[in-house]
């Protein structure tokens, strides 16, 4: 593979014995590899003012980043829309909400390539934006929606109609637009879901849940932080369902009890074999939980949470690794990770000096 340095030599070379005196004179494939070494800000600024920059802009940027800008950011993206064509990761996170319908109606109708769009905190959109997007960008595997709270259940469940090949789905807070029939959405349509955050969402019930378990059998992270209305029976349908989940989030979730932890148990001793295939591979913090939060889950007792942590070793309760967090559970202080009770069981295996 070439390096950027070897890459921009060759586009001086083919620039030999012609004269540049202005910027418009530079080869729009110079101008892409310039692309890459600066940052977004000034490729803004620079097409403003630089029709080739704005000709580099429309044939070679995939990725772009506006969370910079502070204010106009509406105005700017309805600008720039039809020039990024070939973009494929748009990032527009916002601290004071700046976008409208519009804008993100403009993206949709030019940036079809678009795989990656991150609208967190985009207070002022509506479900017009979502509408938009089913319509022109069924590319996306990976939406973030954290913060939007306008969209409506109804407005999430089209958009998984036609944006099927979604992976990542961070729906965090999106109270309104979360309910168990747009869950029922995703599961009967996003199938290749992997991650999705649904923080907060306080309407899903397990009904909702169970249908994401049966319907999208590759989910491997899944937060269920704040979502109060769940039972045991949404937790044993993901162990049941969803073999390669690597991280859970169930903080908050006090209907939760031992059940759930004995169906995740469980369901590792069930796939045992897979793990210890992976062992052999040199991948086994690939296979098993990873990431465990079951904090102020207070109906939990020792003896299901450790059969938890002696199931998955890649959970760690040690200082510094803190992957299975119990924080608010003061009756789990006795859980403790297979690296700890290794730890004592070699301090208490060594011979103690004579006194």
């Amino acid at each position: 593979m070439m390096s950027e340095g070897g890459s921009l030599n060759l586009c001086f070379e083919k620039m030999e014995g012609n004269m540049i005196t202005e910027w418009k004179d530079i080869p729009v494939e110079l101008l892409m590899r310039i692309l890459n070494l600066v940052d977004d800000r000034t490729v803004i600024i620079a097409s403003g003012v630089c029709s080739g920059w704005r000709d580099a802009i429309s044939f070679g940027l995939t990725r772009l980043s506006l969370s910079w800008c502070k204010k106009d950011m509406n105005s700017l993206v309805l600008s720039l829309a039809p020039k990024l064509v070939k973009l494929q990761t748009l990032v527009l996170r916002q601290d004071k909400p700046q976008l409208e319908d519009n804008a993100v109606e403009a993206i949709a109708n030019h940036c079809h390539e678009l795989q990656d769009l991150d609208l967190s905190k985009s207070l002022k959109l509506t479900d017009h934006s979502l509408y938009s997007l089913a319509r022109g960008c069924t590319n996306l595997t990976k939406l973030n929606l954290s913060g939007c709270t306008s969209f409506s259940d109804t407005a999430l469940a089209y958009l998984t109609r036609f944006c099927r090949k979604l992976k990542v789905l961070n729906l965090c807070g999106c109270v309104e637009a979360v309910s168990d029939s747009a869950l029922q959405a995703i599961g009967e349509n996003c199938s290749q879901m992997q991650s999705l955050n649904l923080g907060w969402c306080e309407k899903i019930s397990d009904d909702g849940v169970m249908s994401l378990a049966y319907g999208c059998p590759d989910l491997r992270s899944l937060d269920l932080c704040g979502c109060v209305l769940i039972t045991d029976e949404s937790v044993v349908a993901l162990a049941n369902r969803c073999v390669h989940l690597r991280s859970l989030g169930l903080y908050y979730c006090r209907n939760i009890t031992d059940r759930a932890m004995y169906s995740l148990a469980q369901s590792g001793v069930k796939n045992k074999h897979e793990m210890w295939r992976s062992v052999k591979k040199g991948k086994f913090d690939e296979e098993g939980l990873r990431n465990l939060n079951i904090s102020q889950c207070t109906y939990l007792t020792p003896s299901a949470v450790q059969a938890v942590c002696d199931t998955f070793p890649a959970l760690h309760t040690c200082s510094g690794r803190h992957s299975l967090v119990m924080s608010g559970c003061l009756n789990l202080t006795s859980v403790h990770c297979a690296c700890i009770l290794q730890a004592h069981r070699t301090h208490t295996a060594l011979p103690h000096p004579a006194h």
